[in-house]
């Protein structure tokens, strides 16, 4: 259809809802418009990173069945590279939508990268391309580097929730990358781009070399409040009224429901509740290495104190004293006197843990007074 006869807003309306409608048309899971950081060419070339400005989950089907008509591809699973031209098109078909004073970002997002999809771009290190990735179920592993940044794109932007998309593969699919000021360089290359640029007077500084980058260079979640950004991964999950203070740290694949104050290490896997308080220099175990299985939640209304440690889960209105590191295996005196492992008490509700400071022995106890709770001045993060 050309874009003549789509003059009003009805006939695109129209137009996209006949796209959605046709044979064969199946709706993606998640789908994002990104440009991708490229280090070498042809097979040698290898995707230092993505940023997708709107990422989409199981919304805005519209914009992906036009633009997948313009490419001539279906929307299957896997990322397919998209040149200005295509963004223009799409952006003149949708220009009567555009005017209607709402929020299109998709939109926004065609237009801001349909430099970068120009031929012209990037130096002799890197290129940039943008492409449209999209992922047809959630519960199947990653495909490719394009596909593992979208899925963490979708937990940082609060699209799913930790545990809610498959992440299975993802460190043999990202790529370690040099992240600098001046964006990520491949690290093979990175020697003589540095020398290049301090041969011109221009510096460069390395923020460190690993697989995933800091999340607030690609998402700021509403409500919340980082100290130190790159003590917070991309992929990580923040819940509005988040505070994680300097030496707080989130991984991927976890995080908080909000209002939370984080000033201890949230590992991989592990999410923790509403009204609940990380204390400095706590710790819970997450399963990436050291053999670990159990993935742990923290309830809401908890506390961790203070260098305090955790390997099992917590209801609600639970603490851990400052210092008293719990594993699975911990040796527990209950409140009859009978010794059980910590494992057995995983999950329950209104449990205080302390060590007692004579025989030493850790005990539980009801935890039946309040702990204070979060200070609501500093997680209105607005």
């Amino acid at each position: 259809m050309s874009s003549e006869s789509l003059s009003t807003a009805e006939a695109v309306s129209a137009h996209l809802s006949a796209l959605q409608s046709a044979p064969g048309w199946t709706a993606p899971a998640a789908y994002g418009l990104g440009v991708a950081t490229i280090a070498g060419f042809g097979d040698a070339a290898k995707v230092l990173d993505v940023y997708f400005p709107a990422p989409n989950c199981g919304e805005n089907n519209g914009f992906v069945a036009l633009l997948a008509s313009i490419l001539g591809v279906g929307v299957g699973p896997g990322s397919t590279v998209v040149s200005a031209d295509d963004l223009d098109q799409a952006l003149e078909i949708l220009s009567p939508l555009l005017g209607d004073g709402g929020v299109h970002p998709n939109a926004l997002a065609a237009a801001a990268l349909a430099s970068a999809a120009d031929d012209e771009n990037g130096d002799e290190y890197r290129s940039k391309v943008v492409a449209l990735t999209v992922i047809a179920d959630l519960g199947e592993p990653p495909v490719d580097t394009r596909d593992a940044y979208l899925r963490l794109h979708l937990l940082s932007a609060r699209k799913v929730r930790p545990h809610g998309v498959n992440l299975d593969g993802v460190f043999g699919l990202l790529n370690n990358v040099v992240w600098t000021d001046r964006g990520p360089f491949d690290p093979d290359t990175f020697e003589q781009a540095r020398l290049a640029l301090r041969s011109r007077g221009e510096h460069v500084t390395v923020l460190g070399v690993d697989k995933f980058p800091q999340m607030v260079d690609y998402v700021i979640p509403a409500g919340v409040r980082i100290a130190n950004g790159s003590r917070v991964r991309l992929g990580a999950y923040l819940g509005e009224g988040t505070t994680v203070m300097h030496e707080g740290f989130v991984n991927f694949n976890a995080g908080t429901e909000g209002p939370a104050m984080v000033e201890g290490r949230i590992s991989a896997g592990v999410f923790v509740g509403a009204n609940t308080d990380v204390g400095g220099g706590a710790s819970i175990m997450g399963t990436l290495s050291g053999g670990g299985k159990e993935v742990i939640a923290v309830g809401p209304q908890s506390l961790l104190g203070a260098n305090s440690g955790l390997g099992i889960s917590l209801g609600a209105n639970c603490v851990v004293e400052a210092g008293l590191y719990l594993t699975a295996g911990t040796r527990v005196t209950l409140p009859d006197g009978q010794i059980v492992k910590a494992a057995q008490l995983s999950g329950r509700d209104d449990m205080l843990f302390r060590r007692d400071s004579v025989s030493g022995a850790v005990m539980m106890l009801p935890q039946t007074a309040e702990w204070g709770g979060l200070n609501a001045d500093l997680h209105a993060n607005d």
